[in-house]
């Protein structure tokens, strides 16, 4: 931590003792207390022999000790696990259901993010024979719709009774991974789509969905999820489901501290690398007995293993001194960060137009259609494409696999976009470098953002001496390539609107 800084305690009094996930060692799986066999298999299948501290952590409180008695908030750095932290033990609990209905709801803020959380979620929960649906609107509301909600089967002597067959439909799925805006257009449309067994939300990457209203989600789950259908203790009645033909008993009590909510209750499992401090915000989530657990007692904190290096550029020649970054790392897996998506589809094309890369460089943002993305994002983990020119979609959350650097092709405004940026590297206890491109002006301003991730060192990279002048044809033709193209579109652009128009008119 800077010297001279008072370390400044957060508000709220739950989060100033947490629980220190770097107390805890990898644990391997033959050790893990009263973990099912069927999932120690299954793990072992993704190459796993042993937990992270993170999950260790995670299972203490959850299948270990805690036994989720309290709601759980995790502030940990990105590659450190946390998705499998949370996977796991919901699984392992939820292997014991006898009926199948929605107990677990997963809500991230993008496709890319969640269809990943939902590869692992596939990975673990078949082999205890649970199924794991997704609510991101990759394909057609009607195709989800399918897949989500089971039909009740009429044989050829069953008399057919429209209100009767409304009521049988019920969950195909125990888990689902969703984004906010699909899961309440299933909430508001979809019939038979229910919440009121839910027992565990996750809400992964909490910081960017509580800023981001995203129609009023969570609210509305919550309030779906703990509606009571009886006040006091009323064990006896069971109230018909309009929906299902199964129903959740919610007690309301004062036992145990649930005076004036509703037992058995909805976990809630908070999960973020930069998790916010603001009451206001975290007052949304309405946490039961918080828990904190979080990696020493810095706000932000990053993969132990990454080196940070910066180059101070200058400003007209700054996509030279990228290109030859990109040879001085030699076809190294990369991810290369930049401002904004339009500056992402530019800076991609012009990289194309240089015949020196020895790599192979693709654009990635949200430009694209998510096949496109899909199929860009597959590439990159086999190792067809080398390098990727990203937006911000792709700096929470997303995990690939052997990406060696991160280079900071615009700087990060905040502190928060820095961290999420250079946790695509140095993940789960491998080494990797963070590259920062800075104009001579931007360099303070840097430096301010990592005192405030307590960062103190950031070396200063070098570059052969003569390369950005031997590049500066090549450069030159190559910016002349692009503003032709460009151009080009531009005009096909123009055109077509013009035709429209008079078409129009006509």
């Amino acid at each position: 931590m800077a010297e001279g800084r008072p370390k400044t305690l957060p508000v709220l009094p739950w989060m100033r003792n947490p629980v220190d996930i770097e107390l805890f060692d990898n644990c391997p799986l033959g050790f893990v207390p009263l973990l099912d066999p069927r999932l120690m298999e299954a793990l072992q299948k993704m190459d796993i022999q042993s937990l992270f501290p993170v999950q260790v952590a995670m299972w203490q409180e959850t299948i270990g000790p805690g036994a989720f008695e309290r709601d759980i908030c995790v502030n940990s750095p990105t590659g450190t696990g946390k998705t499998l932290a949370y996977a796991l033990p919901i699984v392992q609990i939820l292997s014991t259901r006898k009926i199948r209905c929605l107990r677990a709801l997963v809500v991230l803020p993008t496709r890319d993010l969640a269809l990943q959380v939902k590869e692992v979620f596939d990975a673990i929960a078949p082999a205890v024979g649970l199924s794991v649906g997704v609510a991101v609107g990759q394909s057609s509301i009607a195709d989800e719709v399918s897949k989500l909600i089971e039909h009740p089967r009429l044989d050829m002597f069953s008399a057919f009774d429209p209100e009767a067959w409304q009521t049988k439909l019920q969950s195909s799925v125990d888990i689902l991974v969703a984004t906010p805006g699909r899961l309440m257009d299933h909430i508001n449309t979809t019939k038979g789509f229910s919440l009121e067994h839910l027992c565990y939300l996750v809400v992964d990457e909490t910081d960017r969905l509580l800023r981001e209203a995203y129609q009023s989600w969570l609210p509305t789950v919550i309030q779906l999820a703990c509606s009571k259908n009886q006040a006091g203790f009323k064990e006896d009645v069971i109230v018909p489901s309009k929906l299902n033909f199964l129903t959740t008993i919610r007690r309301g009590g004062v036992e145990r501290g649930f005076k004036g909510k509703c037992y058995p209750r909805l976990v809630k499992i908070i999960m973020s690398a930069t998790l916010t401090q603001d009451p206001s915000k975290l007052a949304q989530l309405d946490l039961h007995h918080p828990l904190l657990l979080t990696s020493g007692d810095r706000r932000y904190k990053l993969p132990e293993k990454l080196e940070l290096f910066k180059l101070i550029c200058e400003s007209k020649l700054k996509p030279l001194y990228l290109v030859v970054l990109l040879q001085e790392l030699r076809g190294e897996k990369s991810i290369v960060f930049t401002s904004s998506v339009e500056s992402t589809h530019r800076l991609s094309k012009l990289l194309n137009l240089f015949g020196e890369l020895p790599c192979k460089v693709r654009e990635y943002s949200s430009l694209q259609h998510q096949s496109v993305r899909s199929k860009r994002l597959k590439a990159f983990r086999e190792g067809k494409i080398e390098v990727l020119i990203a937006s911000d979609a792709m700096t929470r959350g997303m995990d690939v696999e052997g990406v060696r650097n991160v280079i900071n092709y615009d700087m990060p405004t905040y502190v928060k976009a820095f961290v999420h940026r250079a946790g695509r590297t140095a993940r789960a206890g491998n080494k990797g470098r963070c590259f920062t491109l800075l104009r001579k002006d931007e360099v303070k301003r840097f430096g301010n953002i990592l005192s405030k991730a307590d960062i103190m060192v950031c070396n200063i990279q070098p570059l052969p001496a003569n390369s950005i002048e031997r590049l500066r044809p090549i450069y030159s033709s190559a910016l002349e390539k692009l503003k032709q193209s460009l151009d080009s579109k531009r005009g096909r652009k123009y055109s077509f609107r013009l035709k429209s128009a008079e078409a129009g008119e006509k």
